[in-house]
């Protein structure tokens, strides 16, 4: 299908508010400032994923949701937010906490 439609976009907010809300409490703390840093980017474009949803302009809110869970991802797996979660972070059970 090649529509994004409002159900897309609602699992799509609820997979990376999971996230967030995992990530969040899960900085490492001796690099709490790329840390924040990574969290800051990614809560923006959350943000803005419902800006652009708002204005009815579903293919930049699915972007930028993207965008948001992309930076968690990537923060992970750097180590930089300490989660084992492999359904919602590219990490698996051999990474350390």
């Amino acid at each position: 299908m090649n529509l994004i439609t409002d159900e897309k976009l609602d699992k799509y907010f609820l997979i990376t508010k999971e996230a967030l809300d995992m990530a969040k409490p899960a900085m490492d703390q001796k690099r709490l400032d790329h840390a924040k840093d990574f969290f800051d980017m990614a809560s923006r474009y959350y943000s803005d994923a419902y800006f652009f949803r708002d204005k009815k302009d579903y293919v930049n809110a699915f972007a930028a949701l993207n965008y948001a869970h992309g930076w968690l991802d990537a923060g992970a797996r750097i180590r930089l937010f300490k989660v084992t979660d492999d359904r919602l972070f590219t990490v698996d059970e051999t990474y350390e906490v």
